[in-house]
C-alpha cells in the first residue's frame, strides 16, 4: 500500500508524520526549526528530516502545510508574516527535485482542520471553524464538507480580524488584529507567567491565575463572536499551543458568545478542544497528499 508524508512547518519546530492511506501513523519525528526561518534553511531541514523519517523511501507523497496562504494550486507559499522572507516562495517546485517525490501545499490551519475532519473531532461535521492559538493565531474554515480558500487561495484567516484599531500592531500592518490581542505575545502581555505554568496553577485553583484565562477568554470570544455572524458554523475547533488551557477559558468565551451573538447565529453550535493535538497538522498535510498527487512512479 502507497504510505504518504505530511510535514507541519511551524515557528519553532517542523512535525513529520509518514501514514498509511487510511492515516495510521506509521512513523514520526519532530526537529527545529532553523533559527532564523528563512526560506532556504527551512527547505533544507525538511528534505533532512524527510529522508530521516523515511531512509527507504516507503512514502511517496508529501504535504506540507506552513503558517501562511498558499497558493490555488499548492505550489507557492505567499507570504508568512511570522517568518522572515517568506513572500511567494516556490516551496514546492523546491522540495520536489530533492525529494524526489511530488509535494503539495496548503496553509497550515486547512491542514489541521483536514486532519481533525479526517480522523478527529470534526468528523462528519460539514462547518466548522477552527481557531489555532499559539505563535500567531491561524485557522481554517469548512463549509459543507469543503475547505474555504476564497479565488486566490488566501481566504480564511481569522487571527487577522480586527479587535480593536487602536490595539497593539500585529506582523500583517494591521493594529489591534485578534492575533495580536490571543497569540502567545497577546497573551504575554496578560502575565509574565508561562501559560503551562499559569494553566497548572489555574487547575489547582489559583485565581489570579484563573483571572488571567478569563481576560484571555474575554478576548477571543470578543473576536469569535465576530467570526460567527459570518459563517455560522455548528463547531468552532480550538488547537495550537494555548489550546491546552481551554478548561480554563472556554467558559469566558462562551459567555462573550452568548452576549454579543444573536441567538439564531448560534443556535446548535459547539465549541471544544481539537481531539488531535500537535499530530492534526501533519496528519491533514499527509491527507493533502492522498486528496491531490497521484503516486510517484519512483
Amino acid at each position: 500500500m502507497n504510505q504518504l508524508i505530511g510535514v507541519d512547518l511551524g515557528g519553532s519546530a517542523i512535525k513529520l508524520g509518514r501514514f498509511s492511506e487510511a492515516g495510521d501513523l506509521l512513523a514520526e519525528l519532530q526537529v527545529p526549526t532553523p533559527q532564523p526561518a528563512v526560506p532556504g534553511a527551512v527547505t533544507t531541514a525538511i528534505v533532512a528530516a524527510v529522508q530521516q523519517l523515511d531512509p527507504q523511501r516507503l512514502a511517496d507523497r508529501v504535504g506540507v502545510g506552513h503558517p501562511g496562504p498558499s497558493d490555488q494550486a499548492g505550489r507557492v507559499a505567499r507570504i508568512a508574516i511570522n517568518l522572515p522572507g517568506w513572500l511567494d516562495v516556490p516551496l514546492a517546485n523546491w522540495l520536489e527535485p530533492l525529494l524526489e517525490r511530488p509535494v503539495t501545499l496548503a496553509n497550515d490551519g486547512n491542514c489541521a482542520l483536514l486532519g481533525e475532519h479526517w480522523l478527529g473531532a470534526a468528523r462528519g461535521v460539514g462547518d466548522v471553524l477552527l481557531l489555532t492559538l499559539g505563535t500567531g493565531v491561524g485557522g481554517a474554515v469548512l463549509l459543507d464538507g469543503q475547505l474555504f480558500t476564497g479565488h486566490r487561495g488566501a481566504a480564511a484567516e481569522p487571527g487577522l480580524i480586527g479587535l480593536d484599531p487602536a490595539g497593539p500592531p500585529c506582523n500583517s500592518g494591521n493594529n489591534g488584529s485578534l492575533e495580536s490581542f490571543c497569540s502567545r505575545r497577546g497573551f504575554d502581555r496578560l502575565s509574565s507567567v508561562d501559560p503551562a505554568e499559569l494553566c497548572r496553577r489555574a487547575t489547582g485553583g489559583d485565581g489570579e491565575a484563573l483571572a488571567v484565562w478569563r481576560a484571555y477568554g474575554q478576548l477571543l470570544g470578543q473576536g469569535l463572536s465576530s467570526l460567527l455572524y459570518v459563517l455560522t458554523p455548528e463547531l468552532v475547533l480550538i488547537g495550537g499551543g494555548l489550546s491546552g488551557a481551554s478548561d480554563h477559558f472556554l467558559p469566558a468565551v462562551w459567555q462573550e458568545v452568548e452576549r454579543r451573538v444573536q441567538a439564531a447565529s448560534r443556535e446548535g453550535l459547539t465549541i471544544r478542544r481539537c481531539s488531535l493535538g500537535n499530530g492534526a497538522g501533519r496528519l491533514g498535510a499527509a491527507r493533502l497528499a492522498l486528496q491531490r498527487l497521484a503516486p510517484s512512479l519512483g
